[in-house]
Protein backbone atom coordinates (compact mmCIF):
# COMPACT_ATOMS: atom_id res chain seq x y z
CA UNK A 1 0.00 0.00 0.00
CA UNK A 2 1.61 3.16 -0.71
CA UNK A 3 2.60 5.27 1.80
CA UNK A 4 0.80 8.49 2.46
CA UNK A 5 1.65 11.62 0.89
CA UNK A 6 1.62 15.33 1.41
CA UNK A 7 4.20 16.69 -1.37
CA UNK A 8 0.85 18.74 -3.11
CA UNK A 9 -1.39 20.18 -0.16
CA UNK A 10 -1.07 23.98 -0.28
CA UNK A 11 -1.29 25.49 3.44
CA UNK A 12 -2.21 28.63 2.36
CA UNK A 13 -5.90 27.16 1.96
CA UNK A 14 -5.95 26.38 5.87
CA UNK A 15 -7.17 29.06 8.67
CA UNK A 16 -7.06 26.77 11.24
CA UNK A 17 -5.08 23.68 12.38
CA UNK A 18 -6.95 20.95 13.74
CA UNK A 19 -4.40 18.04 12.99
CA UNK A 20 -1.63 16.89 13.15
CA UNK A 21 -0.26 14.15 11.86
CA UNK A 22 3.33 12.49 10.81
CA UNK A 23 4.65 16.48 11.63
CA UNK A 24 2.08 18.10 8.94
CA UNK A 25 -0.46 20.43 10.23
CA UNK A 26 -3.64 19.81 8.34
CA UNK A 27 -7.11 21.83 8.42
CA UNK A 28 -9.82 19.94 6.46
CA UNK A 29 -12.76 22.67 6.86
CA UNK A 30 -11.41 25.32 4.61
CA UNK A 31 -10.44 24.20 1.40
CA UNK A 32 -11.22 25.49 -2.01
CA UNK A 33 -13.86 22.78 -2.32
CA UNK A 34 -15.84 19.92 -0.63
CA UNK A 35 -17.89 17.11 -1.93
CA UNK A 36 -18.66 13.72 -0.81
CA UNK A 37 -17.59 11.94 -3.72
CA UNK A 38 -14.96 11.68 -5.74
CA UNK A 39 -14.80 9.41 -8.65
CA UNK A 40 -12.29 8.33 -10.44
CA UNK A 41 -13.21 7.53 -14.06
CA UNK A 42 -16.43 8.74 -16.27
CA UNK A 43 -17.33 5.23 -18.31
CA UNK A 44 -20.65 3.30 -17.52
CA UNK A 45 -19.35 2.38 -14.04
CA UNK A 46 -18.79 5.90 -13.04
CA UNK A 47 -21.27 7.68 -14.96
CA UNK A 48 -24.15 5.91 -13.44
CA UNK A 49 -22.66 5.72 -9.76
CA UNK A 50 -22.88 9.44 -10.27
CA UNK A 51 -26.39 9.80 -11.18
CA UNK A 52 -27.11 7.23 -8.07
CA UNK A 53 -25.38 9.69 -5.71
CA UNK A 54 -26.66 12.59 -6.99
CA UNK A 55 -30.17 11.19 -7.25
CA UNK A 56 -29.77 10.20 -3.15
CA UNK A 57 -28.63 14.26 -2.52
CA UNK A 58 -24.95 13.72 -2.75
CA UNK A 59 -22.29 15.86 -4.29
CA UNK A 60 -19.26 14.18 -6.59
CA UNK A 61 -16.20 15.20 -8.18
CA UNK A 62 -15.83 13.04 -11.12
CA UNK A 63 -12.20 13.01 -12.52
CA UNK A 64 -12.35 12.12 -16.41
CA UNK A 65 -8.85 11.44 -18.62
CA UNK A 66 -10.13 12.73 -22.05
CA UNK A 67 -6.78 10.85 -23.31
CA UNK A 68 -7.61 7.70 -21.89
CA UNK A 69 -8.83 4.38 -23.49
CA UNK A 70 -12.55 4.20 -22.43
CA UNK A 71 -13.81 0.22 -23.29
CA UNK A 72 -17.30 1.99 -22.49
CA UNK A 73 -17.27 3.82 -25.94
CA UNK A 74 -16.37 1.08 -27.24
CA UNK A 75 -19.17 -1.21 -26.39
CA UNK A 76 -21.54 -2.69 -28.29
CA UNK A 77 -24.05 -1.66 -25.52
CA UNK A 78 -26.54 -4.68 -25.96
CA UNK A 79 -29.13 -5.17 -23.25
CA UNK A 80 -29.67 -8.80 -23.22
CA UNK A 81 -31.71 -11.02 -21.13
CA UNK A 82 -30.95 -14.42 -22.62
CA UNK A 83 -27.13 -15.05 -23.24
CA UNK A 84 -23.94 -17.06 -24.51
CA UNK A 85 -24.12 -20.17 -26.63
CA UNK A 86 -26.52 -22.07 -24.44
CA UNK A 87 -28.98 -19.20 -24.62
CA UNK A 88 -29.00 -18.92 -20.79
CA UNK A 89 -30.86 -16.32 -18.85
CA UNK A 90 -28.34 -13.34 -17.68
CA UNK A 91 -27.40 -13.54 -14.30
CA UNK A 92 -29.61 -11.72 -11.93
CA UNK A 93 -31.78 -10.77 -15.27
CA UNK A 94 -35.18 -10.04 -13.26
CA UNK A 95 -33.47 -7.85 -10.82
CA UNK A 96 -30.90 -6.11 -13.29
CA UNK A 97 -33.96 -5.54 -16.12
CA UNK A 98 -36.29 -4.05 -13.66
CA UNK A 99 -33.89 -1.55 -12.48
CA UNK A 100 -32.37 -0.71 -15.70
CA UNK A 101 -35.00 0.08 -17.60
CA UNK A 102 -36.41 2.78 -14.93
CA UNK A 103 -32.77 4.12 -14.30
CA UNK A 104 -32.04 4.85 -18.25
CA UNK A 105 -35.69 6.34 -18.34
CA UNK A 106 -35.23 8.58 -15.60
CA UNK A 107 -31.79 9.17 -17.08
CA UNK A 108 -33.06 10.61 -20.10
CA UNK A 109 -34.75 12.88 -18.89
CA UNK A 110 -32.21 14.23 -15.99
CA UNK A 111 -29.64 14.74 -19.05
CA UNK A 112 -32.54 15.85 -21.75
CA UNK A 113 -30.79 13.22 -24.14
CA UNK A 114 -32.13 9.64 -26.24
CA UNK A 115 -29.60 7.24 -25.31
CA UNK A 116 -31.74 4.27 -24.63
CA UNK A 117 -33.63 2.22 -27.13
CA UNK A 118 -35.99 -1.01 -26.98
CA UNK A 119 -35.51 -3.21 -30.01
CA UNK A 120 -36.60 -6.79 -30.14
CA UNK A 121 -33.89 -9.43 -30.35
CA UNK A 122 -34.17 -12.55 -32.31
CA UNK A 123 -32.26 -16.00 -31.93
CA UNK A 124 -31.97 -18.33 -34.45
CA UNK A 125 -32.33 -22.06 -33.48
CA UNK A 126 -29.71 -24.67 -34.28
CA UNK A 127 -31.93 -27.25 -34.33
CA UNK A 128 -34.93 -29.14 -33.68
CA UNK A 129 -34.02 -30.28 -30.58
CA UNK A 130 -33.56 -26.05 -29.51
CA UNK A 131 -37.12 -24.87 -30.97
CA UNK A 132 -38.70 -28.29 -28.84
CA UNK A 133 -36.64 -27.04 -25.68
CA UNK A 134 -37.85 -23.43 -25.72
CA UNK A 135 -41.30 -24.05 -26.60
CA UNK A 136 -41.20 -25.13 -23.05
CA UNK A 137 -39.14 -23.08 -21.45
CA UNK A 138 -41.47 -20.25 -22.98
CA UNK A 139 -44.11 -21.02 -20.44
CA UNK A 140 -41.88 -21.07 -17.79
CA UNK A 141 -42.44 -18.46 -15.15
CA UNK A 142 -39.02 -17.22 -15.03
CA UNK A 143 -38.36 -17.10 -18.55
CA UNK A 144 -42.03 -15.86 -19.50
CA UNK A 145 -41.48 -11.94 -18.81
CA UNK A 146 -38.32 -12.32 -21.70
CA UNK A 147 -40.57 -14.30 -24.34
CA UNK A 148 -42.25 -12.60 -27.33
CA UNK A 149 -42.93 -15.49 -29.58
CA UNK A 150 -41.52 -19.05 -30.47
CA UNK A 151 -40.97 -19.17 -34.14
CA UNK A 152 -40.78 -22.89 -35.44
CA UNK A 153 -40.00 -21.75 -39.04
CA UNK A 154 -38.00 -19.38 -40.61
CA UNK A 155 -39.04 -15.19 -40.89
CA UNK A 156 -40.40 -14.43 -44.12
CA UNK A 157 -37.98 -11.76 -44.88
CA UNK A 158 -34.61 -14.21 -45.10
CA UNK A 159 -32.81 -11.40 -43.22
CA UNK A 160 -30.38 -14.32 -41.31
CA UNK A 161 -30.06 -17.83 -41.76
CA UNK A 162 -32.92 -19.37 -39.48
CA UNK A 163 -33.69 -22.93 -40.55
CA UNK A 164 -35.32 -23.91 -37.60
CA UNK A 165 -37.00 -20.83 -36.64
CA UNK A 166 -36.13 -19.11 -33.54
CA UNK A 167 -36.55 -16.92 -30.41
CA UNK A 168 -38.15 -13.19 -29.98
CA UNK A 169 -37.53 -11.51 -27.16
CA UNK A 170 -38.94 -8.96 -25.36
CA UNK A 171 -37.13 -6.55 -22.93
CA UNK A 172 -34.34 -5.93 -25.14
CA UNK A 173 -32.38 -3.41 -26.60
CA UNK A 174 -29.03 -1.14 -26.30
CA UNK A 175 -27.86 1.60 -24.64
CA UNK A 176 -25.89 4.16 -26.94
CA UNK A 177 -22.93 4.30 -24.67
CA UNK A 178 -21.19 7.38 -26.57
CA UNK A 179 -24.36 9.23 -26.41
CA UNK A 180 -25.08 8.70 -22.89
CA UNK A 181 -21.44 9.13 -21.89
CA UNK A 182 -21.22 12.45 -23.77
CA UNK A 183 -24.48 13.84 -21.85
CA UNK A 184 -23.38 12.41 -18.57
CA UNK A 185 -19.99 14.72 -19.52
CA UNK A 186 -22.09 17.37 -20.63
CA UNK A 187 -24.42 17.73 -17.53
CA UNK A 188 -21.61 16.66 -14.54
CA UNK A 189 -19.87 20.05 -16.26
CA UNK A 190 -22.74 22.13 -16.09
CA UNK A 191 -23.30 21.50 -12.58
CA UNK A 192 -19.88 21.93 -11.97
CA UNK A 193 -18.85 18.33 -10.67
CA UNK A 194 -16.45 17.24 -13.41
CA UNK A 195 -12.46 17.66 -14.22
CA UNK A 196 -11.52 16.23 -17.32
CA UNK A 197 -8.11 15.37 -15.93
CA UNK A 198 -5.98 12.80 -15.65
CA UNK A 199 -6.34 11.64 -11.38
CA UNK A 200 -2.95 11.19 -9.97
CA UNK A 201 -2.76 8.94 -7.32
CA UNK A 202 0.50 10.28 -6.08
CA UNK A 203 -1.50 13.36 -5.10
CA UNK A 204 -4.30 11.35 -2.63
CA UNK A 205 -3.34 12.59 1.14
CA UNK A 206 -4.97 10.32 4.24
CA UNK A 207 -6.54 12.63 6.85
CA UNK A 208 -7.85 10.70 9.47
CA UNK A 209 -11.44 10.16 8.01
CA UNK A 210 -11.50 11.83 4.46
CA UNK A 211 -9.02 12.35 1.62
CA UNK A 212 -7.77 15.60 0.04
CA UNK A 213 -6.83 15.53 -3.12
CA UNK A 214 -5.13 18.63 -5.36
CA UNK A 215 -7.67 21.20 -2.94
CA UNK A 216 -10.63 19.12 -2.71
CA UNK A 217 -12.02 17.20 0.04
CA UNK A 218 -13.95 14.54 0.07
CA UNK A 219 -15.18 11.60 2.19
CA UNK A 220 -13.77 8.73 -0.11
CA UNK A 221 -12.55 8.37 -3.40
CA UNK A 222 -14.22 6.04 -5.65
CA UNK A 223 -12.00 3.99 -8.74
CA UNK A 224 -14.79 3.57 -11.84
CA UNK A 225 -11.58 3.61 -14.02
CA UNK A 226 -12.03 0.17 -15.35
CA UNK A 227 -9.15 -1.42 -16.69
CA UNK A 228 -6.75 1.25 -15.04
CA UNK A 229 -6.90 -0.21 -12.23
CA UNK A 230 -5.18 -2.90 -12.61
CA UNK A 231 -1.89 -1.59 -12.35
CA UNK A 232 -3.03 -0.21 -9.42
CA UNK A 233 -1.80 -0.78 -5.28
CA UNK A 234 -4.96 0.06 -4.07
CA UNK A 235 -6.94 -3.49 -4.83
CA UNK A 236 -4.26 -5.80 -5.35
CA UNK A 237 -6.31 -8.23 -4.08
CA UNK A 238 -8.52 -8.12 -6.55
CA UNK A 239 -7.90 -11.19 -9.59
CA UNK A 240 -8.51 -8.70 -12.79
CA UNK A 241 -8.64 -10.68 -15.69
CA UNK A 242 -9.19 -8.15 -18.87
CA UNK A 243 -10.36 -9.57 -22.84
CA UNK A 244 -10.15 -7.56 -25.52
CA UNK A 245 -13.08 -7.13 -27.64
CA UNK A 246 -13.37 -5.92 -31.41
CA UNK A 247 -16.78 -4.26 -33.07
CA UNK A 248 -17.87 -3.57 -36.76
CA UNK A 249 -19.76 -0.49 -37.82
CA UNK A 250 -20.94 -2.13 -41.52
CA UNK A 251 -24.11 -0.79 -43.78
CA UNK A 252 -26.87 -2.80 -44.85
CA UNK A 253 -29.84 -1.90 -47.16
CA UNK A 254 -32.62 -1.13 -45.72
CA UNK A 255 -31.81 -1.17 -42.12
CA UNK A 256 -32.62 -3.84 -39.89
CA UNK A 257 -35.36 -3.57 -37.63
CA UNK A 258 -34.69 -6.24 -34.75
CA UNK A 259 -31.23 -7.06 -32.77
CA UNK A 260 -30.16 -10.80 -34.33
CA UNK A 261 -27.85 -12.60 -31.92
CA UNK A 262 -26.22 -15.93 -32.97
CA UNK A 263 -22.24 -15.92 -32.39
CA UNK A 264 -22.37 -12.43 -33.03
CA UNK A 265 -24.69 -9.81 -33.04
CA UNK A 266 -25.96 -7.52 -35.62
CA UNK A 267 -27.37 -4.21 -33.87
CA UNK A 268 -29.25 -1.19 -36.35
CA UNK A 269 -27.36 1.73 -34.17
CA UNK A 270 -26.30 5.31 -35.60
CA UNK A 271 -27.82 4.81 -38.92
CA UNK A 272 -25.30 1.96 -39.50
CA UNK A 273 -25.19 -1.37 -37.78
CA UNK A 274 -22.83 -2.53 -34.88
CA UNK A 275 -21.41 -6.50 -35.18
CA UNK A 276 -19.81 -7.59 -32.32
CA UNK A 277 -18.15 -9.16 -30.69
CA UNK A 278 -14.99 -11.25 -29.69
CA UNK A 279 -12.98 -12.28 -26.83
CA UNK A 280 -9.32 -12.45 -26.56
CA UNK A 281 -7.20 -12.52 -22.88
CA UNK A 282 -3.54 -12.67 -24.89
CA UNK A 283 -3.69 -9.12 -26.65
CA UNK A 284 -4.13 -6.69 -24.29
CA UNK A 285 -3.68 -3.30 -26.82
CA UNK A 286 -6.32 -0.98 -27.58
CA UNK A 287 -5.39 -1.85 -31.17
CA UNK A 288 -7.90 -3.38 -33.63
CA UNK A 289 -6.53 -6.42 -35.36
CA UNK A 290 -7.58 -7.89 -38.91
CA UNK A 291 -7.26 -11.30 -37.17
CA UNK A 292 -9.94 -10.10 -34.73
CA UNK A 293 -11.99 -8.71 -38.11
CA UNK A 294 -11.87 -11.69 -40.37
CA UNK A 295 -13.45 -13.90 -36.60
CA UNK A 296 -16.40 -11.54 -36.50
CA UNK A 297 -16.46 -11.55 -40.62
CA UNK A 298 -16.66 -15.38 -40.22
CA UNK A 299 -19.32 -15.66 -37.69
CA UNK A 300 -21.22 -12.62 -39.24
CA UNK A 301 -21.23 -14.35 -42.93
CA UNK A 302 -22.64 -17.53 -41.74
CA UNK A 303 -25.76 -15.47 -40.20
CA UNK A 304 -26.19 -12.49 -42.64
CA UNK A 305 -28.03 -13.32 -45.76
CA UNK A 306 -28.10 -10.05 -47.06
CA UNK A 307 -24.93 -7.90 -48.63
CA UNK A 308 -23.10 -5.70 -46.46
CA UNK A 309 -20.36 -3.45 -46.07
CA UNK A 310 -17.89 -2.89 -43.34
CA UNK A 311 -17.08 1.25 -42.71
CA UNK A 312 -15.72 0.80 -39.21
CA UNK A 313 -13.92 -1.00 -36.80
CA UNK A 314 -13.14 -0.46 -33.64
CA UNK A 315 -11.57 -2.05 -30.00
CA UNK A 316 -11.79 -2.04 -26.50
CA UNK A 317 -10.22 -4.09 -23.22
CA UNK A 318 -13.01 -4.99 -20.86
CA UNK A 319 -12.42 -4.94 -17.25
CA UNK A 320 -13.45 -8.31 -16.33
CA UNK A 321 -12.37 -10.34 -13.16
CA UNK A 322 -11.58 -13.70 -12.60
CA UNK A 323 -15.15 -15.18 -11.18
CA UNK A 324 -16.74 -12.83 -13.73
CA UNK A 325 -19.12 -10.83 -11.08
CA UNK A 326 -18.73 -7.14 -10.68
CA UNK A 327 -16.30 -5.37 -7.40
CA UNK A 328 -17.64 -3.21 -5.39
CA UNK A 329 -16.72 -1.58 -2.04
CA UNK A 330 -14.38 -0.32 0.48
CA UNK A 331 -11.27 -1.84 0.83
CA UNK A 332 -10.14 -3.26 4.17
CA UNK A 333 -7.20 -1.37 4.06
CA UNK A 334 -8.39 2.35 3.97
CA UNK A 335 -11.97 2.57 4.51
CA UNK A 336 -11.45 6.39 2.63
CA UNK A 337 -10.97 3.99 -0.59
CA UNK A 338 -13.54 2.46 -2.67
CA UNK A 339 -13.76 0.13 -6.06
CA UNK A 340 -16.54 -0.03 -8.51
CA UNK A 341 -15.29 -2.01 -11.58
CA UNK A 342 -15.04 -5.58 -13.17
CA UNK A 343 -18.56 -5.12 -15.20
CA UNK A 344 -16.86 -6.65 -18.08
CA UNK A 345 -18.94 -7.58 -21.55
CA UNK A 346 -22.71 -6.71 -19.66
CA UNK A 347 -21.56 -3.49 -18.32
CA UNK A 348 -24.74 -1.94 -19.87
CA UNK A 349 -26.97 -3.92 -17.86
CA UNK A 350 -25.00 -4.28 -15.06
CA UNK A 351 -23.72 -0.66 -13.99
CA UNK A 352 -27.71 0.76 -13.30
CA UNK A 353 -28.55 -1.72 -10.03
CA UNK A 354 -25.40 -2.20 -8.56
CA UNK A 355 -24.73 1.95 -8.57
CA UNK A 356 -27.33 1.86 -6.83
CA UNK A 357 -26.20 -1.11 -4.66
CA UNK A 358 -23.05 0.74 -3.81
CA UNK A 359 -25.01 4.27 -3.20
CA UNK A 360 -27.30 2.75 -0.85
CA UNK A 361 -23.54 1.21 0.92
CA UNK A 362 -22.01 4.30 1.20
CA UNK A 363 -24.53 6.30 2.25
CA UNK A 364 -26.75 4.21 4.69
CA UNK A 365 -24.36 1.10 5.57
CA UNK A 366 -26.67 -1.01 3.71
CA UNK A 367 -24.49 -4.37 3.38
CA UNK A 368 -23.29 -5.13 -0.34
CA UNK A 369 -23.66 -8.63 -1.90
CA UNK A 370 -21.10 -10.80 -1.23
CA UNK A 371 -21.10 -11.97 -4.68
CA UNK A 372 -19.93 -9.08 -5.93
CA UNK A 373 -18.36 -7.89 -2.40
CA UNK A 374 -14.84 -6.67 -2.97
CA UNK A 375 -14.17 -8.46 0.22
CA UNK A 376 -14.90 -11.74 -1.48
CA UNK A 377 -10.76 -11.75 -2.53
CA UNK A 378 -9.66 -11.30 1.26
Amino acid sequence: MPAKHYKNFDANQLIEIPYKIDGFNFNTQNLEREYDYIIVGQGLAGSCLALELTAQGQRVMVYNDPEGNNSSRVAGGLINPITGRKMVLTWRVHELFNYLNKFYKKAEIKLNQKFYYKIPIYRPFISVEEQNEWQGKSIDENYKPFVKEVKTCSESDSVVSDPFGGLLLKQGGYLDTNVFLEAANNWLKSTNQLTNKKFENDSINFIEKVVVYKGIKAKKIIFCNGVAEVDSDYFSEIKFRPVKGEVLKIEIEPSLKKVYNRGVFIMPRDGNHTVGSNYNHKDLTWKPTEKGKAEIETKLKALLQTPYKVVGHKAGVRPSVSDRRPVLGMSNKREQLVIFNGLGTKGVSLAPFFANQLANSLIDGIEIDKEVNVNRYN
